[in-house]
This record gives C-alpha cells, structure tokens and sequence, in this order.
C-alpha cells in the first residue's frame, strides 16, 4: 500500500512558463548558464543562483538564504502563484526523438520510503544527504520531483487519456525540441481514483532522485522534532514525485572512460584481460554491444569486443548478473585499481545517449586512455536489485524523462 496525495502546487503563469523552466543547473555548461542568466530574468536558475547578480560565489547558508529571497520576489512579483485547492499533475513530455512519457506530479509519502514500500537501488553519500537537507530547510521548497515508477496501470492510463483530451494547462518547446505539457486534476472523483488506485499498489521503486528522496527524509525527522503539535500529515511528511508507468521509463546506459591502464603496458593489459575475456580486435569499426555481459572497448585507435568467460565469473546475486557491476569487479577493480567509483578522478561517466562514437573522440582527445561501453539496465534488474537489498554501483543506469524545474514547487 503506497501512500499518494494531491498537494497546492506553486507555479509560474501560463504566460511565463516557457521562460521559467529550466534543466538542473548542474547540466548547464558555464557558457549556457551565463546566457540564459544575462539574458532571460525570468529562468528558474536566477533562484538556484542567486549571487550571480552580486558576480559573487556564495555557498553555505549564505547562499540558502538568498535562494530563499529570490524565490520569494519571484512570487512577490506574480511569477508564481500557488494553487487554491490540492491538484495531482499530469506532465507530459515528448522528446526531439518522439519518445513519449506521460506521468503524475504527487505527494508520496516519507513513511513509505522509510519503511521500503519506496524502493531504492543505489546507496547516497551521507554528506550530500544533510547538504540538501539543510537546504531544504532554509529555503523551505522543493523544485525537482523525484522520479518513481509503477507497474502498469489501466486506470491511471484512463484518467490520464481522458483528461489529455481537454486543452493543456501549460504547453511548452524548449530550445532542445522537447515539449512538456501540463495538466490539473482537480476533480474529487478523478484524485480519489488516483489516490485509491495507488493505495492498492504494494511498491514503487526510484528510478531517479536518491538523494532527493533520502534528504527529504532527514528533513521530516528534524521538522517532527521541531513541531510538538506533530500530527504525521504536514507537507514535509512528504516529498514531490513523478510517478511514471514502468512501460514509459527509459534506460539508457552509462560508458566508462578511464585515464590511464594503472602503469600496464597495452599488451599487459590485454593478457590481463584475457583471463576474463574472449578477447577480439574490431579495428576501426565501431563496435557496440547488443547481449548482456559483453562489452565494446576502444583502446589506442582501435575497437575490441570483449565477451565474458562464464566459467570463470560466479553470479550469486541479482547484482552479480548488473553488467556495470561486472566491469567493476572483473575490470576496473582488478586490473585498473579503481575502487572508489565515486570519487576516483580517474574515471569518467558518458551517458549512453551519445553513442559510442562520442567514446572514440574523449579517447582519441587523450584525455582518456581507455573506453568500455555495455548494454543498458533493464528495469527487472533494476527492480530485483531494490528488491534484494541490494544497491548498484554509481553511475549504473542515465534514466529518463528529465522533467524542468519550477513548473511544479512542492512547499514544505
């Protein structure tokens, strides 16, 4: 049982949408942040950075404060305006490629991930979990909605069809050819379906927001502390989700670059290989591969094919089976020394949406030494893994959609 609920979204004006939304800051370069600072005031990400109006870096609780301010001018000024009555959201998104993912904007439950209804699949870094969190709880909102998945459902396909038939509340083209529609549901009969057909759902799983998801929780422990009068149904019991049908999630794979061969020879390198890998040269075609537990690698201008010997690798886990997992343990472990795969500087992440002729280029640049690509995830690993209790290495799945911030606020 999943607890789901509507909630009093603020949002920009219809007329100011398009110029409010915006990706997360960090998936910006430098060049585009500044554009978009300099020329749009309207951007989402003049909040997120509010000294850049001081051409100054502030970090801390500094920088919490003024987000905070900024935040509140935007709807001082009629920028934002907050819902009178609790809505659930629908979000449409239908990206450069036609891909289509139509999904829920809600409240989910705290309790529920606390007690693993909500599943996760990757660990957090405990640091990180209390930056945001103390974030959270300055600027007293959230933006971005971590994204949960469902088994399919035919009612909440239903009322999804039924209500994208009415004319969009919000309908956007960004300057990447994505267009993101919104709509409100705000009839009793339709959020009483929702809320009553989620009730019934056992688990969700995260795709994406770990972080999110986990910040908001040590949010709720330090707030329930704060309130004597606690009743377990303020705001900051929940957190702001995007619940998406397991059929319309995308799985993309992450690439691994690395900068050198750990002081091996290439040849050394190769014969070390060997032992876990029928081993072959591709030359310059490229070679991308298309079964689970095999591997492309683009190595000194050329390309390799590298298939697992079985006999010698134990799957024992579900987590054993993740081929991001596998390159680890039998790859960049054991030969190449990585074992921090989140903070060695020696290994880079490619999203597996650029293809693999991206791989060849960082290599051929000589910032890397060394390419690896892999098949993406499948949605059944990732949920056996959440189901086992097991967690993923980093940088394991590149999941889409990717929702813009600040066309949704969930305040606490």
């Amino acid at each position: 049982m999943t607890k789901i609920l509507p909630f009093k979204a603020v949002r920009p004006t219809r007329d100011k949408v398009s110029l409010v939304a915006s990706r997360s800051y960090q998936s910006y370069t430098q060049a585009e942040r500044e554009a978009r600072l300099d020329y749009n005031p309207f951007s989402f990400l003049h909040i997120v950075n509010p000294g850049y109006k001081y051409d100054k870096e502030i970090s801390g609780e500094a920088r919490y404060n003024l987000v905070k301010n900024r935040y509140l001018e935007f709807k001082e000024d009629g920028i934002f305006k907050q819902d009178t009555k609790p809505c659930f959201y629908i979000y449409k998104i239908v990206d450069r490629d036609h891909q289509v993912f139509n999904g829920i904007v809600a409240a989910a439950s705290v309790e529920d991930y606390t007690n693993n209804i909500i599943k996760k699949h990757e660990d957090t870094i405990a640091a990180r979990e209390i930056v945001f969190k103390d974030y959270l709880k300055t600027v007293g909102f959230n933006a971005e909605p971590v994204l949960l998945t469902y088994p399919d459902n035919s009612t909440i396909k239903t009322i999804i069809n039924e209500k994208q038939k009415e004319r969009a509340e919000f309908e956007f083209t960004t300057t990447y050819r994505d267009t993101h529609l919104l709509w409100l549901i705000d009839k009793e009969e339709d959020i009483n379906a929702i809320a009553e057909t989620f009730n019934k759902t056992k688990t969700l799983y995260i795709a994406d927001g770990h972080h999110r998801s986990s910040s908001s929780k040590l949010l709720c422990e330090d707030l329930k502390t704060d309130n004597k009068a606690h009743t377990g149904e303020e705001s900051y019991n929940f957190f702001m989700s995007y619940l998406i049908s397991e059929s319309e999630l995308r799985i993309h794979e992450f690439n691994r670059l690395v900068k050198d061969l750990n002081g091996l020879t290439k040849e050394e390198f190769l014969i070390q290989l060997d032992t876990m890998y029928r081993i072959e040269n591709r030359g310059i075609t490229p070679y991308q591969p298309s079964k689970a537990h095999h591997f492309s690698m683009y190595l000194d201008g050329e390309f390799y094919s590298l298939y697992l010997r079985k006999t010698n690798y134990q799957f024992n886990t579900s987590l054993d089976q993740l081929d991001a997992q596998l390159l680890f343990k039998t790859i960049l472990e054991p030969i190449l020394g990585i074992t921090d795969l989140r903070n060695d500087d020696r290994i880079h992440y490619l999203s597996g949406k650029k293809d693999i002729v991206n791989l060849k280029s960082k290599v051929d640049s000589k910032a890397y030494t060394v390419g690896f690509g892999m098949i993406p995830a499948t949605i059944t690993q990732m949920k056996q893994i959440a189901d086992d209790g097991l967690t993923m290495p980093p940088k394991s799945t590149y999941i889409e959609p990717k929702i813009r911030s600040g066309v949704t606020i969930y305040e606490f």
